[in-house]
């Protein structure tokens, strides 16, 4: 028995085989010239020209404090207390620990009987030789004992010298048991506990971090600095002179630092074991607000390309074979269409606000490169339509003139 038509076709199959009849009858109706019957998208395009434009350099850094003390004992001891407080602000001269004292102590009481009985000696090898002198002047002592009864009261006097430097030397043992802050800064955690043993010259308590200024170390790579160096001899980049360029920077959560700096040196060598520049900015840093250790992203600002092509950030789009942009062009008919062009792209700049790309190859002066309207271009060589004005220039750049507008008839 056959199938009625009812039941060959459900009501979904129905519907789509209408939806396909009706589009064909209508496909007539439908503009020409765009893919699928579709009108060209509509496009804006800028028109690029050289002109100068600022240079931002971006690097890596890392900051550190402008003086890093390392606090160690001078003396040999017990660390029996820490007067300080781990991480916070400390002044030179403050004390930080407190070494076992009674030693020492013990050691100037020595040294300050030793120079009392050398001032005793002293004074008894004077009176010695002051009862000796008119004796040996009227002749009735020989003259060898007068003698040594002068040099017993020179030697007693260079004794009174010694144990004076002895006690001076236990004086500054006992001080040295107070263990204070050498520059002012921040101080970092206390690597020695209480009760254990801080040798001479050699047990690390703690280190203090002078932070203002505050120093940002980072480096510039050996191929980026010849690059440098060939676009400056070309006359394509400005520098400031005396690498005086405005150092700003942005912290670890993308908020920018709000005071900037200055380069205070930059190596001529370079390191071998990284092959990069080493350089340092500095910038005050009153309120403590960096601290060291931090990784930034350190910008210099002040240098200038001349000449340059830039065309906006949106405008480069990145393909399988590398960056790219679209560029008005004429097919056989005389068409507008997009047209893809390779470019190498160099540094990000600003031009009033916008975002620029420099682009080191790839464009030429006059070029029309699409800018708006990029999201509708479906394939490369498609058929665009320019909005009014055809042409207009970067921001920062000398206005260029707009082309006429294009007969419809010919699209």
């Amino acid at each position: 028995m056959s199938a009625s038509p009812a039941r060959l076709f459900s009501p979904s199959l129905l519907l789509l085989i209408l939806a396909a009849a009706a589009a064909a009858s209508c496909g007539q109706q439908q503009a020409p010239g765009g893919m699928g019957g579709f009108p060209p998208p509509e496009v804006t395009t800028i028109n690029v020209q050289p002109a100068s434009f600022p240079v931002t350099f971006e690097y890596v850094g890392q900051t550190a404090g402008s003086k890093d003390a390392e606090v160690r004992a001078r003396v040999t001891g017990i660390v029996e207390k820490r007067l300080y407080q781990e991480g916070a602000a400390v002044r030179a001269g403050q004390p930080l620990f407190l070494l076992d004292a009674k030693p020492f102590a013990a050691q100037l009481a020595s040294a300050e009987a030793e120079l009392l009985r050398a001032q005793a000696q002293k004074t008894q090898a004077d009176r010695e030789a002051a009862r000796l002198k008119p004796l040996a002047e009227r002749k009735a002592i020989g003259q060898k004992e007068a003698d040594d009864a002068a040099s017993a009261a020179e030697f007693a006097a260079a004794s009174i010298k010694a144990a004076q430097a002895k006690l001076t030397e236990a004086r500054l043992n006992l001080a040295y048991t107070r263990v204070v802050a050498p520059i002012n800064g921040l101080s970092s955690r206390a690597q020695q506990s209480e009760g254990s043993l801080a040798n001479a010259n050699t047990t690390l308590l703690t280190t203090v971090s002078q932070v203002d200024p505050i120093w940002v170390l980072f480096s510039v790579s050996d191929n980026e600095q010849l690059r440098l160096n060939k676009a400056m001899a070309d006359g394509r980049l400005t520098l400031p002179r005396d690498n005086a360029f405005e150092v700003s920077v942005k912290l670890s959560d993308g908020s920018t630092f709000p005071r900037s700096g200055r380069i205070n040196f930059a190596d001529t060598r370079v390191n071998p074991q990284t092959g990069t520049y080493e350089m340092r900015a500095e910038i005050t840093n009153a309120d403590l607000a960096l601290k060291p250790g931090q990784f930034v992203r350190v910008a210099l600002k002040g240098a200038q390309r001349q000449g340059a092509l830039a065309v906006p950030q949106v405008a480069v789009l990145e393909g399988p074979q590398g960056k790219f942009v679209y560029v008005a062009g004429k097919d056989q008919d005389g068409k507008d269409i997009a047209v893809p062009r390779p470019v190498i792209v160099g540094d990000w700049s600003r031009s009033d606000g916008t975002n620029v790309w420099l682009i080191e190859s790839g464009l030429a002066a006059g070029d029309r490169v699409i800018v708006d309207g990029l999201a509708r271009i479906m394939m490369p060589n498609s058929p665009v339509r320019i909005s009014e004005p055809a042409t207009t220039s970067l921001p920062g750049q000398p206005p260029v003139a707009a082309a006429p507008a294009a007969d419809p008839a010919t699209r």
